[in-house]
C-alpha cells in the first residue's frame, strides 16, 4: 500500500486542523485522510513529546491484581490491524508482537496470577506456563512468574517520524506552534489564513496551556526512561519486575538496529510533583539501579529520556467537542497506554466527527459537564 490508496482532496481550506502530531493526532489525521477528508497538522516537533519517549508497550494484562486492560477485547485486534495498515502505507515494520514475563515477588502474588489463569475470559491472555528464554540464566532469580500473551511493543517515534515525512510531502504540515492569539470566532472559525470546520487539539500534557479545554481534569505524570546496550543477551520478550525491559528491532529515536544492534528500552519512572520535563539524575539513578540488581551481564546506558504523559483521573480519554465552541474539538488523554487506546479512539472520533456517529459515553468529555 502506498499513499495513493488514501486519495489527497484537492487543497482548499480544511476541513480539519489538527493541533499536534504524536501519536494521537498521527492516528487521528490517519483515519481522516483514510476518510478522504481534507486535513492540515501543525505541530511544531516537541521533542520532549511523550510519544516519542514511550516504549510503546501494549499489556493485555495490567497492575498488581492481574486484571484486563480496560475494553482490551475490541482494542487490542484493532491496534493489530491499525498498526498493520500503517506498516504497508509507510513500508515500515511497527508492530513487534512480545508476550511480557511478569515476576513475582512472594507466594500471594504468585497465587494471585494462578486464580486469574482459572477465570473466564482470561486464558486467551495469561498463561502460567512461563518460557524465559534467555532471561534465564541473565537476570536475578524471581520468587515466580507468569506470562501475558498477546503483548506487543509498538514503534511510535518511528511511526510519528515516517507520517510526517508523508505530511510533509504533500504539503499538509505546518511546522509551528499553535498561537491561539490568531484564533478567531464570527459567523465561521479563522485561524490565520485559514477557515477550517473545526480544529482538533492532540496537544498531550500541553493541554494544560489550553485556553478552551484546560478545565479538564489533565494530570501530568514525568517519566523518564533509558536505552541500554546489552551486548548478545538476545532477549525477545518483555520483562517486567518493577520496571521493564523492551527490546527494540528498530532502535528508537536516533538509534537503528543496522547501526547499533542489542538496544534495549528500559523505564519507566512515575513523578507528579515535577519542575521540567528533562532527564535528572534522580530518575537516571533510580533505573540503573534496578537494573543493576536485575540483570547478570553488563549494560550500556546510550540515551536518557524524560517526557510528560497526559493522564486523566478516571483513566480514560478524553473525546469531544467545546461545550461551549463546537468548533473546537478534543484528542487526548491516552496516557501510558497510548499504544493500545491510540487506534480505535482515533477512528472512533473520526466517525463522530465526519458522521455524527454517537461518542461512547466513557470517553465523551460531557462526563466533566461544562468549563
Amino acid at each position: 500500500m502506498d499513499f495513493q490508496s488514501f486519495p489527497i482532496p484537492e487543497f482548499r481550506s480544511p476541513t480539519f486542523l489538527i493541533v499536534g502530531q504524536g501519536i494521537a493526532g498521527t492516528l487521528l489525521a490517519y483515519f481522516l485522510l483514510k476518510a478522504k477528508q481534507n486535513i492540515i497538522v501543525i505541530d511544531n516537533h516537541h521533542k520532549n513529546s511523550s510519544s516519542k519517549a514511550a516504549a510503546g508497550i501494549i499489556n493485555p494484562i495490567t497492575g498488581r491484581k492481574y486484571v484486563k486492560s480496560w475494553r482490551v477485547d475490541e482494542l487490542l485486534p484493532f491496534a493489530k490491524q491499525t498498526y498493520q495498515e500503517l506498516e504497508q502505507l509507510l513500508s515500515i515494520k511497527c508492530y513487534h508482537e512480545r508476550n511480557v514475563i511478569r515476576t513475582m515477588s512472594n507466594a500471594k502474588e504468585l497465587n494471585d496470577w494462578t486464580l486469574r489463569t482459572l477465570e473466564q475470559g482470561y486464558a486467551k491472555y495469561i498463561s502460567d506456563e512461563v518460557d524465559l528464554g534467555n532471561y534465564k540464566n541473565k537476570t536475578t532469580p524471581a520468587f515466580g512468574y507468569g506470562e501475558v500473551l498477546q503483548g506487543a511493543q509498538v514503534d511510535l517515534p518511528l511511526i510519528i517520524h515516517q507520517y510526517r515525512n508523508l505530511l510533509k510531502k504533500e504539503n499538509l504540515l505546518i511546522e509551528e506552534a499553535f498561537d491561539f492569539e490568531q484564533l478567531t470566532f464570527n459567523n465561521n472559525i479563522q485561524y490565520k489564513n485559514l477557515n477550517p470546520d473545526i480544529i482538533i487539539f492532540c496537544e498531550g500534557a500541553k493541554m494544560k496551556e489550553n485556553p478552551f479545554f484546560n478545565y479538564l481534569p489533565i494530570q501530568g505524570d514525568k517519566g523518564e526512561a533509558l536505552i541500554i546496550k546489552i551486548p548478545d543477551a538476545n532477549f525477545e520478550k518483555m520483562l517486567k519486575q518493577q520496571i521493564f525491559i523492551v527490546p527494540l528491532d528498530n532502535g528508537h529515536g536516533a538509534f537503528s538496529k543496522p547501526t547499533m544492534p542489542d538496544l534495549y528500552w528500559v523505564g519507566t519512572t512515575y513523578e507528579r510533583n515535577y519542575s521540567d520535563d528533562l532527564p535528572s539524575e534522580k530518575g537516571l539513578k533510580y533505573l540503573t539501579d534496578h537494573l543493576e540488581y536485575l540483570l547478570k551481564i553488563p549494560f550500556e546506558v546510550v540515551q536518557h529520556l524524560a517526557a510528560v504523559r497526559p493522564t486523566v483521573r478516571d483513566r480514560r480519554p478524553f473525546l469531544g467537542l467545546h461545550p461551549q465552541f463546537p468548533q473546537l474539538a478534543i484528542f487526548n488523554g491516552l496516557g501510558t497506554k497510548g499504544a493500545s487506546l491510540g487506534p480505535f479512539w482515533a477512528k472512533h472520533l473520526a466517525d463522530f466527527l465526519i458522521n455524527g456517529t454517537p461518542l461512547d459515553e466513557e470517553v465523551d468529555i460531557q462526563r466533566f459537564g461544562n468549563s
